[in-house]
């Protein structure tokens, strides 16, 4: 039975993927997004159930004043919901391996 509390690292989780759906929402976004990750599209899907890259989508929109400014704003969150988030994930700074 739900008692309607939710556990804080799954409300986190969400965050970062509803952050994803914003990148991919934008094609220039996405393009930049996929360039500095060296992820293709098709590896979007399996690196979103990694809490760190999670974290690192979360990164990338927060870098940016005016995204997380419009994610926050097109999510209903505020700005220290997602800086929130972001700490709850941890993991440190996350970047694509370099070969």
């Amino acid at each position: 039975m739900r008692t309607g509390r939710t556990d804080p690292r799954e409300a986190a989780e969400l965050v970062a993927v509803n952050a994803l759906s914003f990148i991919a929402s934008d094609p220039e976004r996405l393009g930049l997004f996929l360039a500095e990750t060296g992820l293709g599209p098709q590896n979007l899907r399996n690196a979103a159930s990694d809490p760190h890259f999670l974290a690192g989508v979360l990164d990338f929109v927060m870098r940016d004043d005016a995204m997380v400014q419009t994610f926050a704003e097109a999510s209903e969150l505020t700005i220290t919901a997602i800086s929130g988030a972001r700490e709850l994930l941890g993991g440190g700074d996350w970047e694509r391996d370099v070969p």
